[in-house]
């Protein structure tokens, strides 16, 4: 968010705290994109605000908390103080969790592979309503393909992007039979290591979809402990979700830090998973 609009969300994030009963002396901001996280002290809440715009997801990852919370998924959970819902204010979709005080160790390929296999075993044992991940790839590919949206892109990498995406997502899923609900984006970042273990955050992309497409938003060295893994089905979704994430940084409206270096890494991401999938 532009300054302007982070202290805007700041005042929000606080003042629906406040007005639910819970003390904030303090505020900080862990995490600043198109949302923020931000830590209220010394309630010890994580605040997450996005601008009202992005209200349905907000209250599809309070859904999807809501329902993972019931099975002991290993999950950040929303705050038991509060009832569990987004909040409106002042044009912001606000959303209250317990924060997590994260471990500096990094996590083991094995006990990441054991939390996926756990998560996914607690996906299954819920009822909601999820895109399939090829919906999800369908809207990259229309970022690709309008060259309004996405002006700056070459003809030569758009082509690149738009193969990858409407070539693999078809392949991919035509084969429904093993497709399970997901997290849908479990990459390291949105894997927390806390003292209650690692847990998953934003879930606010949880779709439906084989277990690789998961898995291949991890390390590779984590699905060689993933019992039952197809592997190459994993360096397929992996060159998909590059495709993906680079049909974002070329959005004209991108607010990525650092995002000429995100395209440039995107772009050879795409081409290195491909040449492991034997499909360059």
């Amino acid at each position: 968010m532009e300054p302007w609009e982070l202290r805007r969300a700041v005042a929000a994030g606080r003042a629906t705290a406040l007005e639910l009963g819970l003390q904030v002396d303090e505020v900080t901001v862990v995490h600043n994109s198109d949302r923020v996280a931000l830590r209220l002290t010394p309630c010890d809440v994580l605040a997450r605000v996005a601008p009202s715009a992005h209200l349905t997801d907000s209250e599809f990852e309070v859904e999807v908390a809501h329902h993972l919370a019931q099975v002991d998924a290993p999950v950040a959970e929303l705050d038991p103080r509060v009832e569990p819902r987004v909040h409106l204010r002042d044009a912001f979709a606000i959303s209250l969790w317990t924060y997590y005080e994260p471990l500096g160790s990094e996590i083991a390929p094995a006990d990441y592979a054991d939390v996926f296999m756990r998560h996914h075993a607690a996906l299954r044992r819920i009822d909601l309503n999820a895109p399939h991940f090829t919906d999800r790839i369908a809207v990259a590919l229309g970022e690709v393909n309008d060259r309004e949206r996405s002006p700056d892109l070459p003809d030569a990498d758009r082509e690149l992007l738009s193969n990858t995406l409407g070539g693999l997502s078809a392949a991919i899923g035509i084969d429904k039979a093993g497709d399970q609900l997901l997290h849908g984006e479990p990459h390291p970042g949105n894997l927390l290591n806390t003292r209650r273990g690692p847990l998953f955050v934003d879930l606010a992309t949880a779709c439906r979809g084989p277990i690789e497409f998961d898995l291949a938003h991890a390390p590779e060295e984590v699905g060689e402990h993933y019992a039952g893994a197809d592997h190459d089905l994993i360096h397929r979704c992996r060159a998909l979700n590059w495709a993906m994430f680079s049909a974002w940084r070329w959005r004209r409206d991108d607010q990525m830090p650092d995002r000429d270096r995100c395209r440039a890494e995107g772009l050879n991401q795409v081409r290195a998973a491909l040449d492991r999938s034997g499909l360059s």
